[in-house]
Parts: structure tokens; sequence; C-alpha cells
């Protein structure tokens, strides 16, 4: 699978979670990347910490995982997804589709 294939793919997790046995909350989309990532021996996500903390201008020791979500929730200090409402869930999915997919853009035209 290239890149332009694998978000692709994302794309259509992002759209159409269900058809890829998730229910569009954020804890099992984020197992989901994780095994895409691991299935590229860790290369669809590297480097995603790193972007997002230069993004924030701070260090940091937290995961993409924690930095999604502060990014999501800036002002409400949430940094794990037991914390969140049902509406919350889908602004956290939809900010980590929007950003991991910003990363790879960038990512990749550089």
């Amino acid at each position: 699978m290239d890149d332009k294939e694998l978000r692709e793919l994302i794309g259509k997790v992002r759209d159409r979670p269900g058809l890829y046995g998730l229910d569009g909350t954020y804890y099992p989309t984020v197992t989901f990347l994780m095994g895409l990532d691991m299935g590229r021996s860790g290369r669809l996500l590297d480097g995603f910490t790193e972007w997002l903390l230069r993004r924030k201008g701070e260090e940091s020791s937290l995961g993409w995982q924690a930095l999604t979500l502060e990014e999501a929730f800036p002002d409400a200090g949430i940094r794990h997804w037991g914390a969140l409402t049902k509406d919350q869930q889908q602004l956290a999915v939809d900010r980590l589709f929007s950003l991991l997919l910003d990363f790879l853009d960038e990512r990749d035209s550089a």
C-alpha cells in the first residue's frame, strides 16, 4: 500500500468507521491506527508525536494519543479518553483524523 492509498484508507475509516469495526469513539480509533502503524512497521506514525510537539512549541512526555486530545480540547485539560462525553468522543476522533492527515501531507511533501 503506497502513501496515497494509505491516506485514502484513513479517509474511508474516518468517513465510515462502522465498515472497519469501529464505533466512532476515540479509544477504538486510536487502537485501529496503532494496529495500522504496526502493520507498516511503525512508519505510519513515525514522527507524529514530534510533529504535534513542534506545533505546540513545547516539550512533553505525552504520546500522540494524549497530545491529540489536548489539541481537541485545549482548555479542558483532557488527556485520557475515559473522561470524554459522547459528543466529545466525536470531536476527538475528528480532530485526530484531521491532525493525522495534515501530518502525513506535510511529511510526504518534505
